[in-house]
């Protein structure tokens, strides 16, 4: 437990220079690297010939989907054709016409849901050309949306922003120099970084065996820095080619860790700066600058914080306490459930990147998900299930918005008052959005799984029977509705059902949420602002941090209670309770 402490403490200390520096660049705002980054991105803007115009909500989103779309086509061609191009010394052949669709739709939405194992599917092109690069623009583009939808919320500017000059700065600030930074240490950790075919070595025992390398290191720093998740190898960060010791495993752990959390600081300078220009005067503008977070990032920080904590306690807990039935046979439990974990983590960091890929929708594993303990495994189906702890590239952030903004409303109707936010009033047009928001999660989740579990096809690719079986199910949907693409890779997924319904999962369970958001941006953006009066919620409070939580919590009860008790906890009672 000491060294999770350290570890998360040591995050904290790494995230608040990061969201400054974020801000900064979200802002447009002087940093210190503007004297190199100023020209490279005066290039671009130049060859793609962006002026920079400020886009309405619409325009941004219209952009935001063509530029996505342009790149789905072209990687899905490359994903078809590879087994004729360059760069393919193992000579593998092209995807299967759904798994290709599948592929390309989890890396455009920032996924990184994997049907197949990287080393024997895809060549060395495409794991750079399409898995890579996806990597980077997925993750650009919802870094870019987070920033517009801050913008609008906060009312900063006279609109949101211009989407490629967007995702250029962040691309050339942030992803480019923090991954070049984080594959080299990668590579001094024993990380691979290669072009050269698969190794064919002699084994102690006399015999051959193959070993995949390939460009590993460059792939694995954009996988954790923009919480992408697709593994280079099947196993993922379990592998030591992907994860060799545990430097390289709190490298990573940092790495998917940053980003999200610098965005809530983000926001909430931005709600600050919005306020010390209300305020007009010296005193409020020092007052201001002395918070690390701004009071109402401080506030949404915490709630997350909250939400992690107590889903990664139970999770530690739960792999602690060991399984049962095998202390019955007579096996040591003392050290806690090691089935699935690698020696060289144990169950203390084991559990915390367990906890952390999934709250911060990374989707990278250290571990066997399908063998962690029924409470263990059902810790990182729920938080994909709420999908606004800390969350994965800005998402995380703009759907705790969203619960903000449902507190918010739900105490202005028990105090019969308008709802305000940011000194905005909330409105019918802006609940509506939020309602699609909310519900279009565990819609995806909950009816694609029942059309798993009712279906022949849906039913063969399931291979546990009874309670685990149906947690399987869960937690691909899960994965695939909140873009975070883990997997308890149990099932046998790779099948034309599977293939199209997650894909399907993923497309929707990114757009239209990412389009509604930026919508209740844009009606923010136009609402005039009011004063603040004497029985205005107060947001940036202790006591609000509590509503928030709790506001989470029953929603996440009242939508999926009644499938978790079926999946894990029915299991766990099975298991504890025989």
């Amino acid at each position: 437990m000491l060294q999770i402490i350290i570890t998360l403490a040591i995050y904290i200390a790494l995230v608040i220079p990061v969201g400054n520096y974020m801000y900064h660049i979200a802002t447009n705002r002087k940093t210190f690297a503007d004297p190199v980054f100023n020209r490279i991105d005066r290039m671009m803007y130049k060859v793609c010939r962006i002026k920079g115009e400020g886009m309405t909500w619409k325009q941004y989103a219209i952009s935001l989907l063509m530029t996505n779309a342009v790149m789905v086509f072209a990687g899905y061609f490359i994903l078809r054709v590879q087994g004729i191009l360059l760069a393919n010394p193992n000579q593998i052949e092209g995807m299967e016409p759904t798994l290709s669709f599948n592929t390309i739709i989890s890396f455009m939405t920032n996924t990184n849901l994997q049907h197949y194992a990287g080393e024997s599917g895809l060549s060395y092109l495409s794991q750079m050309v399409v898995i890579t690069f996806m990597m980077f623009t997925s993750a650009a583009t919802g870094y870019a949306a987070c920033m517009a939808f801050c913008r609008g919320i906060t009312g900063n500017s006279k609109g949101v922003g211009n989407f490629y000059e967007d995702v250029i700065r962040i691309t050339t600030r942030i992803l480019l120099p923090f991954s070049i930074v984080i594959g080299i240490l990668l590579i001094w950790q024993g990380v691979p970084q290669t072009l050269a075919g698969t190794a064919t070595v002699e084994t102690i025992e006399g015999r051959l065996q193959d070993i995949a390398m390939g460009p590993v290191a460059a792939l694995e720093s954009i996988k954790h820095l923009g919480t992408n998740g697709g593994g280079f190898f099947g196993a993922n960060s379990s592998t030591p080619f992907e994860n060799p010791t545990i430097i390289s495993n709190l490298i990573e752990l940092y790495s998917m860790m940053l980003l999200p959390g610098a965005c809530v600081i983000t926001f909430g300078k931005m709600a600050a700066e919005r306020k010390k220009e209300k305020a007009g005067n010296a005193v409020a503008k020092i007052k201001r600058n002395v918070t690390c977070f701004g009071s109402q990032g401080r506030t949404i920080f915490a709630a997350m914080s909250i939400l992690f904590l107590v889903g990664l306690t139970v999770c530690y807990l739960a792999e602690k306490s060991g399984n049962p039935l095998l202390a019955e046979a007579g096996l040591d439990q003392t050290i806690g459930n090691m089935e699935g974990k690698e020696v060289r983590f144990g169950v203390a960091q084991s559990a915390l990147f367990t906890t952390t890929t999934t709250s911060f929708t990374t989707g990278t594993v250290n571990n066997m998900h399908d063998s962690l303990t029924p409470l263990g495994g059902m810790i990182p189906m729920l938080h994909m299930m709420l999908n606004c702890v800390f969350g994965g590239k800005g998402v995380g952030l703009m759907n705790m918005i969203m619960y903000v903004i449902l507190a918010v409303f739900l105490c202005g109707l028990m105090i019969g008052r308008t709802p305000e936010y940011l000194n905005k009033k909330i409105e019918g047009k802006e609940m509506k959005l939020v309602a699609i928001v909310l519900i279009i999660h565990p819609l995806l989740i909950l009816g694609f799984s029942a059309l798993a579990v009712m279906t022949g096809a849906g039913q063969e690719g399931i291979t546990n029977p009874g309670f685990h079986g149906l947690s399987q199910v869960l937690y691909e949907y899960a994965s695939s509705a909140a873009n975070n693409g883990s997997g308890f890779e149990g099932l046998a997924d790779n099948t034309y059902f599977w293939n199209i319904t997650t894909g399907l999962a993923m497309f929707f369970g990114r757009y239209i949420a990412m389009i509604a958001q930026l919508a209740i941006a844009g009606s923010f953006l136009a609402k005039r602002r009011v004063n603040e009066t004497v029985g205005t919620l107060r947001t940036d409070n202790v006591l609000f941090v509590f509503i928030l939580v709790f506001v989470v919590y029953i929603f996440a009860a009242l939508t999926f209670f009644p499938a978790l008790a079926l999946g894990p906890i029915a299991e766990h009672l099975v298991l504890w309770m025989p």
